[in-house]
């Protein structure tokens, strides 16, 4: 087992998997806003800020936490409902920092030691074959982003041992989900949707491919109901 990083620790998939890690016999840090209140070590990062990273993942390998890390979990997200007209610039920077540019730049920091360890990056992504969704630009946009993200970070460290894994979760029962549709006017009915827990089950699972095969691409439904 190994020492996980875990980004939106505190949202509902985020909670999720940071409990069905340490149940595993994963070590775990969280890393973003208000992880105090997890139990587990965290770091406290404005994901919004990607430029301030450095600076955070530094006071960890400072204090020596950084040099085991075998695998980093990405599903901070922010998800704005507005349309092309209707969005800013401070939405789109905001959007993309969060969703992409902070992901990158993590990796680009936790890079040494999972090459180091043959090590494992999972981005949570947007449900399967979601694309050009009225009212919802910005979030559709940055989650394509980050799939070409994840794909060239594949390409790239192919050699070096490192997996890349997409992960593309439908309708998960999060009070996320719920404003989103609330927003959109659509009604939400938990029930018909994955629970936080089982996706958390199914990237603990991703992080346990044997030796010789891996999941790089994963999209994940609920059940008929």
């Amino acid at each position: 087992m190994g020492h996980v990083l875990v980004t939106g620790a505190t949202g509902g998939i985020g909670v999720a998997l940071v409990g069905a890690l340490v149940e595993a016999g994963h070590r775990v840090t969280a890393v973003g806003r208000d992880v105090g209140r997890l139990n587990v070590p965290g770091i406290e990062a404005d994901l919004s800020e990607p430029e301030t990273l450095a600076a955070t993942v530094g006071a960890l390998e400072d204090a020596g936490d950084l040099e085991d890390v075998q695998a980093l979990v990405y599903c901070a997200g922010t998800s704005p409902v507005a349309s092309v007209a209707d969005a800013g610039p401070e939405t789109w920077r905001r959007t993309l920092a969060v969703n992409v540019a902070s992901a990158a730049e993590l990796v680009r920091l936790t890079l040494p030691p999972l090459r180091r360890s043959r090590g494992h990056v999972i981005f949570v992504n947007i449900a399967p074959g979601t694309t050009g969704v009225a009212g919802w630009s910005a979030f559709v946009a940055s989650k394509a982003a980050l799939r070409e993200l994840a794909d060239s970070l594949r390409e790239e460290e192919a050699a070096s041992g490192v997996r890349v894994t997409t992960v593309y979760p439908g309708a998960t029962a999060t009070d996320l989900l719920g404003e989103v549709r609330s927003a959109f006017g659509r009604p939400h009915d938990p029930a018909q949707c994955i629970r936080p827990q089982s996706l958390a089950a199914m990237i603990v699972w991703m992080l346990s491919a044997p030796a010789d095969a891996y999941a790089c691409e994963v999209s994940v439904l609920p059940s008929p109901r």
